[in-house]
């Protein structure tokens, strides 16, 4: 029997692989970048090198171990090249063409804005301390990205029992007459309407910003000399409460590991690697203390190891984190000069970023640390996967479909009597919430109270466009009961649509007479096409459990919606009508007094000190609100 080769190429890829050859043999011995492309033009990997013919070449040469990128070779069908006068300027340059193409093949990192950061109002004249996800070039201090929210709170609510400083909007400041209730508890100095210390003030916003930097052992000295100058002044309550605060502080950070006795600011990276799967866990020290960590999983990806770290660091640090003073790593890569030169530039410490592989020593400990948590992140990730496999291939048996759903979208329809009627759409991938695949919709065309047609109408715009674009879901559930199916049914076959699946979720509820003390609690039912009786599911059973989150999940994310659109609505209801007021004088008027209440309670005169308002304006906007 004749030995079976491998399948022949195509003569478009043939004439691709020369083309690609011939633009390798031309590239420049020069840092810079590369774009491969597939038979659309579309970008679908990006990288930097320092000799751009170098790296091209060594995707080409087979027998060398980065020829495991054969499968970006197999669909790319051009590369361009982008010549830079340094690395630097090539990994920058990186950065901002994945930014704008977003290509397949390169590693998805989660934007900086999912995570949660601290936003200090240094520009106030009396500073606060807010909770963000928004990072902008404002002029004030940011503090993370911290990938755990919960334990950011929890510290920020330290904060605010330890250290008393403003926490009001600044409408509510400009506006007191009187101390608020946090003042009465000692949890704000009151600047708004008292005479306040100014170094009183800086001092305890300092102390605030040394613990959310994790720089306790700072903040705890600070605070012991003053407790101890304050009780040989025999100010015994003002050291009573700096005592007090100590404790506060000791307790909030007591769950921090002292990993360097004496270290500074660090970056841990460890990796740990499996076929075509990485994860990577950072360790983020502050002053020598393990302050939080995160990790990154990458699959389907076969890039070598070197690439996909270098990949990952250059995107790290966007979006105004914060840069330490060593970024420590598992294993080389190329361009580590230019990568410590990049990250000093972000800095606004005079001091070099250092970027190194440690080979002994406590920093070796602190890279095996990272790799430990990195593999024990992966094993943990596996065990999820075959829980999520699992609890999708039950509810396939279940609604009895030819196999487990993939892709599974939700539909829900919210509104008030009729009222901003408003339907949303979520989906989840592989049992996974995929928030950019939400979707939500005004329904305009549907009569009050008609959920059937506002589900109608919401599943044809949702089908019309998979259609036409190719990204249909492998099931559709539906909120509701048998109506609601047979209306996806409908929809489904008007269109053409039989690929796929779809089922009702009918919420739990309660049937006999309200007065009895007897009820029967009839559980959450699913409704599929064909079937005259609801499918059962065991009690806590993995699959019911999975329709139930992505049922919850859709009716969260139309609730907001409605929400919203009635209170725009409400907002439109009094200042939109006034003639003159547009959205930037509304927006000057409830800068200025915080609510439309009080703007009803304000003055004429009042109203016209608000920049764009003229006195005659304010007494239009006085008797259109009913003043």
């Amino acid at each position: 029997m004749a030995k079976e080769g491998k399948p022949k190429r195509s003569s478009a890829a043939e004439r691709a692989r020369e083309q690609i050859k011939a633009k390798t043999v031309a590239a420049p011995l020069r840092p810079g970048v590369y774009m491969f492309k597939d038979a659309r033009g579309k970008v679908i990997y990006i990288g930097k090198a320092k000799s751009l013919r170098a790296r091209l070449r060594s995707y080409l040469r087979r027998g060398d171990g980065r020829y495991q990128l054969r499968f970006l070779l197999d669909r790319a069908r051009d590369v361009e090249t982008l010549v830079t006068a340094s690395e630097t300027e090539a990994l920058m340059l990186e950065n901002n063409l994945i930014k704008q193409h977003k290509p397949r093949y390169n590693i998805k990192l989660k934007d900086d804005k999912s995570y949660l950061s601290v936003k200090i109002t240094t520009k106030d004249p009396w500073p606060r301390i807010l909770v963000t996800r928004k990072i902008t070039r404002d002029g004030n201090t940011y503090l993370g990205p911290f990938p755990s929210a919960s334990g950011l709170r929890r510290t920020v609510d330290t904060v605010r029992k330890v250290f008393p400083l403003r926490t009001c909007s600044d409408g509510v400041f400009r506006n007191r007459s009187r101390p608020c209730l946090e003042y009465q508890i000692k949890r704000c100095m009151a600047p708004c309407v008292l005479e306040v210390d100014r170094t009183e003030y800086d001092r305890h916003l300092d102390g605030a910003t040394k613990l959310l930097e994790g720089k306790t052992e700072s903040l705890l000295s600070d605070l012991e000399d003053r407790m101890r100058e304050a009780s040989g002044s025999e100010r015994f309550e003002e050291a009573a409460r700096v005592r007090d605060r100590m404790a506060a502080v000791r307790q909030a950070v007591e769950g921090q590991k002292v990993v360097v006795h004496g270290g500074g600011d660090r970056d841990v990276f460890g990796a740990c690697r499996e076929a075509g799967y990485m994860e990577v866990a950072v360790l983020m020290v502050r002053a020598g203390k393990l302050v939080s960590h995160s990790s990154y999983h990458f699959e389907d990806l076969e890039l070598p190891d070197d690439e996909l770290l270098s990949s990952l660091l250059g995107r790290f640090y966007e979006g105004g984190r914060f840069v330490p003073d060593q970024v420590l790593l598992p294993f080389a890569v190329e361009g580590m000069e230019a990568l410590a030169e990049y990250l000093s530039a972000k800095r606004d410490h005079p001091r070099r970023v250092k970027v190194m592989v440690p080979q002994r020593g406590d920093k070796r400990a602190l890279v095996d640390m990272a790799r430990d948590n990195a593999a024990h992140a992966m094993s943990e990730r596996g065990d999820e996967g075959r829980r999520r496999e699992a609890m999708l291939e039950e509810l396939g048996k279940k609604l009895g479909l030819a196999s487990s759903p993939k892709r599974i979208e939700c539909f829900d329809i919210s509104h008030v009597s009729g009222e901003a009627v408003v339907a949303s759409m979520v989906a989840f991938d592989e049992a996974v919430a995929d928030k950019d695949g939400y979707r939500r919709y005004r329904l305009r065309g549907v009569q009050r109270n008609d959920d059937f047609a506002a589900m109608k109408e919401v599943l044809d715009r949702r089908l019309k466009r998979g259609k036409a674009e190719g990204g249909l879901p492998d099931l559709i559930v539906v909120d509701g009961g048998k109506g609601q199916l047979g209306v996806a049914v409908e929809a489904m076959r008007e269109l053409g649509v039989e690929e796929v699946e779809v089922c009702a979720l009918a919420k739990e509820r309660v049937r006999g007479p309200a007065s009895s003390k007897e009820v029967e609690r009839i559980e959450d039912r699913v409704f599929r096409p064909g079937r005259s009786n609801a499918i059962t599911f065991r009690r806590n059973s993995p699959a019911l459990f999975l329709l139930q989150q992505v049922r919850d999940e859709a009716h969260r994310f139309a609730i907001t919606f409605h929400r919203s659109l009635r209170s725009k609505a409400r907002l439109r209801s009094g200042l939109d009508e006034v003639a003159g007021v547009g959205p930037a004088r509304r927006k000057a008027l409830l800068s200025r007094f915080g609510s439309l209440k009080r703007i009803r309670r304000a003055s004429q005169s009042e109203l016209a000190e608000t920049p764009g308002v003229s006195a005659e304006l304010a007494r239009r906007i006085l008797a259109e609100l009913g003043v």
